[in-house]
Formats: structure tokens, C-alpha cells, sequence
């Protein structure tokens, strides 16, 4: 027999606060506080607590449904979406998506239609939409937009910010690095261009040797070529490759020319890809926490549903993942 589905009875024995508490934080009435409503939210998502839609819908003429307006469900967007749906359950709501292709515009018509139409009690949309959707009034559901991709599907915003390298950079030069190789991703990424950027900062700030910014796709091709057309006096050298993708490139291109990582060179990536930790020598790269990224998103939705604050995040969504291709830099700063 399955086992029974679990009751608001059973989170309030497991968050060890009253059933009332439990009903606050589930419904977003009340006086508790945030930190509480969080703790609740959680346990239940832990315990499997899921509430009954159709009675709370018709107690309170809600529809315990949540929208999520999206591009082509590609890895990053699935893990955001991932990350959202954890955080919508856990709050008691039940998570339509929307996959919008087009313009802005029919995005913004698409996230109208979901916050006047009745059904959905609150949308939260990936993509830039027009100050439209934005400012409805208190006939509609609430919208929340997080920007985190451009028109293009192409990461934006927080998900683009590149200071974390930063701290990669200012570590290579703590361990004696001063000549570097910045493999660049295609301009027409933000994410390309501010990797990019912290680069040529770094190089600037700390008057290094560039051998410049080469490359331009995400290519292991690009990688690997951008190493091979390297000067014979090239290492030692510090590579900072704008994916683990391109770094991959970069691995097989030192191979080829006989050059040992981390000794003639220095390889870093982004991405924190999963083959990452199985190279030979493993890969340092920056980790992005997407389903975070997710979470965060709609924790923003919900406490705009339910009419109160937003837990402010306590860590950075991204990390550095020190790992065998930048030998033994000292890590703490």
C-alpha cells in the first residue's frame, strides 16, 4: 500500500511550530515572520506536504496555480525551472509553464493575458517584457520579471555577471603568474563580453602580459586552436578560457604541443560542466548555481502573492571550483 500523503498536521510536528503557524505561512496571512514562513515552506517541501488545490480553490476563490513564462527549455532554463517549481510547491502551488517564442511584445500580450485571465494567481516570466506587464493594477495577478535572458535566450543579468573571475585572476597573480590568454566566447554574449571585460581589467590593474583576446565561439575547437597558434615561447602561461568548453579545447591543445598543464600552462573555464572534474588534470571553472537562480526567482513571486517580503539571499549564486589545472594557487584571498 502507499504510504498516506502527508497533512499540515504532520508539517507542524516536523517544523515544530503550531498548526496555526503552518496555515499562516501556507495561505501568506498572518504576523509571522519571514524567516518562520521560509522554515515552514521548507520542511514541507522536505516532507512531501502538498495541500489540496481544489478545496483551498473553492474556500478561497484562488486557483493555487503559479505561471512561469519561458523561451525553448534548453539545460539552464530547465534547471531554473526545476529550481522555481521546488519553491512554488513548497509554498502549496501547483506550476504551469509557458514557452513564448517571438518578440517582446508577444511575450508582454502572453504575460497580460496570464495575470488578467483569472486563472493563475501570480506569473513570474525568465524573458524582458515591456513596462506593460508590469503595472496592471489590483485586478491582476502579480508579475515578477527576472531578467535573467535576453531576446536571444541568451543568459542576462545576474546570470551574465562576471566578478567572481575576478578572484580567479588575483589568485593567479598571488601565485606568480604574469603572462595571460583570455579565450573569449562570441561577442553577442553578455556573458562573453563581461568575462571579457574582468579580464582586461585584471591585466590593467595588475600590469600583466597579455597575449590577448582570442577565439570568439564556444567551440572546444576554438579553444584548442587558440593554443596551437601560440608563439613556441609562449609558457609559462595562464589561460582563462570563457567556458569549460572552450578550456576543454585549450587541454587538448597543450597536449598536442606537448605542453603539460599546470605546469607550462594554467587553464581556468566557467560553467562547472560535469566532464569538468573527470579531465586529466581536473578543471578549476566557476560554478552557477541555476536551480538557486530558480529558487530565488519565484521566492519572489510567492512573496508577492502572498503580500510580503522576500527572504534576502544569504550566498552568491556563483563560486569558484578549485580544482588540478591551476596547480597550487592560494585560494584564500
Amino acid at each position: 500500500m502507499p504510504s498516506r500523503r502527508p497533512t499540515s498536521h504532520d508539517v507542524a510536528r516536523a517544523a515544530g511550530v503550531s498548526q496555526s503557524t503552518v496555515s499562516y505561512a501556507l495561505s501568506g496571512k498572518g504576523t509571522i515572520s519571514a524567516a518562520t514562513r521560509e522554515h515552514v515552506l521548507a520542511v514541507a517541501a522536505q516532507i512531501g506536504y502538498r495541500p489540496n488545490l481544489a478545496a483551498r480553490s473553492m474556500r478561497t476563490r484562488r486557483s493555487g496555480r503559479l505561471a512561469v513564462v519561458t523561451g525553448a527549455a534548453v539545460d539552464n532554463r530547465l534547471q531554473m525551472l526545476t529550481g522555481a517549481g521546488e519553491v512554488a510547491a513548497g509554498a502549496g502551488f501547483a506550476l504551469d509553464t509557458h514557452s513564448v517564442e517571438g518578440t517582446a511584445e508577444d511575450r508582454t500580450a502572453r504575460v497580460v493575458e496570464l495575470a488578467l485571465g483569472g486563472q493563475v494567481e501570480g506569473v513570474l516570466t525568465f524573458l524582458p517584457v515591456l513596462p506593460d506587464a508590469l503595472a496592471l493594477g489590483a485586478d491582476a495577478a502579480p508579475v515578477v520579471a527576472v531578467g535573467a535572458f535576453d531576446e536571444q535566450m541568451r543568459s542576462a543579468g545576474e546570470l551574465a555577471d562576471a566578478s567572481l573571475l575576478a578572484t580567479v585572476l588575483d589568485a593567479l597573480v598571488d601565485a606568480g603568474h604574469r603572462r595571460f590568454l583570455h579565450v573569449a566566447g562570441p561577442e553577442q554574449y553578455a556573458s562573453a563580453r563581461a568575462r571579457r571585460d574582468v579580464y582586461l581589467a585584471a591585466v590593467e590593474r595588475h600590469g600583466l602580459a597579455s597575449l590577448g583576446v582570442v577565439g570568439g565561439s564556444w567551440s572546444a575547437e576554438s579553444g584548442r586552436e587558440a593554443v596551437l597558434a601560440l608563439p613556441a615561447d609562449a609558457p609559462p602561461l595562464a589561460v582563462v578560457a570563457a567556458s569549460d568548453v572552450l578550456a576543454l579545447g585549450v587541454l587538448r591543445g597543450a597536449a598536442e604541443r606537448g605542453w603539460s598543464v599546470p605546469g607550462d600552462l594554467v587553464v581556468t573555464g566557467w560553467d562547472d560542466a560535469e566532464f569538468g572534474a573527470y579531465t586529466t588534470p581536473t578543471l578549476t571553472t566557476i560554478a552557477v548555481d541555476l536551480h538557486e537562480a530558480g529558487r530565488r526567482a519565484m521566492r519572489r513571486l510567492v512573496a508577492a502573492v502572498q503580500g510580503t517580503e522576500a527572504t534576502a539571499a544569504a550566498t552568491p549564486l556563483q563560486r569558484v571550483v578549485w580544482r588540478e589545472s591551476t596547480g597550487t594557487v592560494p585560494h584564500a584571498r
